[in-house]
């Protein structure tokens, strides 16, 4: 069996893609050596134990984002705290229906590789939003973001085009009776990224679109796997 701890460290190189230095910060946050020290614990060793500690390091994740989104609204001005809030609550829609489409996708899927890996990308979008509005809180100066439009950015649009690429085969591959999941967690991302790219700058904006990309090229290449 392939290890567990060597899972999750592919997990997580195939699902970040935050800059080098943003990601050698998170490595040493508490959450992430509290759950490395579960992973760790004999009496974890099962795929059940394994699960259990990356879902408690998610609910570590989110009070952490809970906590930073408190603090970046305690520097802003009524109007930004509104959008900021409005970006919060289409995140929340779509990790709601990305959980209901990960279930889907990995229901095809057999083997307790695939069950940490399911896990892990539970776990992600938590960890990144919650690193991403600690960025927010630790960098807000009250300068709005100056960004170009996605059209005029050859990256933004090279990461959109293959974002929409692998979203396609994703959804060609999936069971027909579970398309509808695959629409509506990719409707409630597009809802989610166009209330927050007006608030953050063109680096943030890559991470937001890229992790999505990760996301969706990763499961476009799970499906049906066993």
């Amino acid at each position: 069996m392939v290890s567990t701890l060597s899972v999750i460290s592919t997990a997580t190189v195939l699902f970040a893609v935050a800059p080098a230095a943003r990601a050698e910060v998170a490595a040493a946050d508490p959450i992430d050596t509290a759950m490395r020290t579960c992973l760790a614990r004999a009496d974890r060793s099962s795929t059940a134990g394994q699960v259990q500690c990356m879902d408690d390091a998610r609910t570590a994740w989110r009070k952490a984002a809970d906590n930073a989104l408190a603090q970046l609204l305690a520097k802003l001005p009524a109007a930004q705290q509104k959008r900021w809030q409005l970006s919060q609550q289409k995140w929340v829609a779509w990790r709601d229906a990305e959980d209901t489409m990960l279930g889907a996708a990995f229901a095809t899927t057999s083997g307790s590789t695939y069950q940490l890996y399911e896990a892990d990308m539970r776990l992600q979008p938590v960890r990144d939003r919650a690193l991403a509005l600690r960025t927010q809180a630790t960098t807000y100066d009250g300068d709005a973001p100056k960004v170009r439009a996605c059209s005029a950015d050859a990256r933004c649009e090279h990461v959109s085009y293959d974002l929409n690429r692998y979203y396609r085969q994703l959804y060609a591959r999936i069971p027909k009776h579970a398309r509808p999941t695959v629409a509506r967690a990719q409707s409630e991302w597009r809802a989610y990224r166009d209330a927050t790219t007006p608030l953050i700058d063109e680096h943030a904006r890559l991470d937001l679109l890229g992790g999505r990309l990760a996301t969706l090229k990763r499961l476009a290449e799970t499906v049906n796997n066993h």
